[in-house]
């Protein structure tokens, strides 16, 4: 009954805090006269997968690299297939010139650094330093490059500290609401005694992916495409940075789930590659690589769940 509760309260707050996070951001964004795409990946990329962050590093500390591991390869997978392939559904999701140059690579090459630091099954205190500052770099990068055109400032558009705050009261409430969403499912999983790397892949993935999820569907109806390839890519480079280099920091130590850094790892890469090929083709996600990226997303939980 209290997990039922949590769930109700953490999508009501998804939801409408998702509206409050898009809109700020799209308005930041032109206040600052910043791409979209720039403000999706820094503020939206980085800020969604908060969750993923806590839950990863808390999973390491407590001796669960399995658990943490798998929320993050799960969540990079279901950025790029689940998400994306709803955003897909909604609207046609373009890619920039700038994202096909640069950005989606960027996020292609930090997933790969991840893939090699885990795929021996250990996550150590050495990898934790590298993966951090390689994501100290990255940021750099990411805020120093142009990033293609940028929106015309618009008459009436809220000002850059009025749209700051909308944004970060729509992170705010989207980041609670996935907590309360996450510690029910945990919750669940745990009594169902699934094992921890597929729990980490499927369900707390999910859950903690949550914040993308409500962030990129609202956007999609807004038809803020940069903001969800900024936000998808982003949070994919956060996601094998931050979150991997935040648990070698603590000691992940051995991983112990051959599944998860065999089939697991390599699922992430060919969902993440085969993404940035759809989208190079036509510069866009269209409705039938949507209905393709979800149903490798649901092959992918199946067969980790059977393997």
């Amino acid at each position: 009954m209290l997990a039922a509760i949590f769930l109700i309260i953490g999508l009501a707050l998804l939801f409408k805090s998702g509206n409050w996070l898009v809109d700020g951001s799209a308005s930041l964004a032109r206040s600052l006269n910043l791409s979209s795409v720039v403000i999706g990946a820094v503020v939206l990329g980085f800020g969604t997968s908060a969750p993923e962050l806590v839950v990863s590093t808390i999973a390491a500390w407590r001796g669960n690299p399995a658990l943490g591991v798998g929320n993050i390869v799960g969540s990079n997978v279901a950025n790029l297939s689940l998400i994306l392939g709803c955003a897909g559904l909604i609207t046609a999701v373009k890619l920039p010139p700038s994202v096909i140059r640069r950005q989606a690579p960027l996020s292609i090459a930090s997933v790969a650094v991840f893939a090699l630091f885990v795929m021996d099954g250990r996550l150590t205190r050495t990898d934790g330093v590298i993966l951090s500052a390689l994501l100290i770099a990255t940021i750099i990068y990411l805020v120093r490059s142009p990033s293609g055109s940028v929106e015309e400032s618009v008459e009436g558009e809220l000002s850059v500290r009025r749209s700051l705050f909308v944004a970060t009261t729509g992170l705010v409430g989207v980041l609670a609401g996935a907590q309360f969403a996450v510690t029910g499912a945990t919750t669940l999983a745990e009594k169902w005694g699934l094992s921890g790397g597929f729990i980490g892949f499927s369900l707390v993935a999910v859950g903690t992916s949550l914040p993308e999820l409500v962030t990129v569907i609202v956007a999609a109806r807004k038809e803020e495409t940069g903001l969800i390839i900024g936000n998808l890519f982003g949070s994919n480079v956060f996601n094998s940075l931050a979150v991997a280099g935040a648990m070698g920091l603590v000691g992940a130590g051995q991983i112990n789930d051959p599944s998860l850094t065999g089939f697991g790892i390599g699922s992430m890469l060919v969902v993440v590659v085969l993404a940035y090929c759809l989208g190079v083709r036509k510069s866009c996600i269209s409705r039938v690589d949507a209905l393709l990226l979800l149903a490798i997303y649901a092959v992918t939980n199946v067969v980790l769940a059977v393997i």
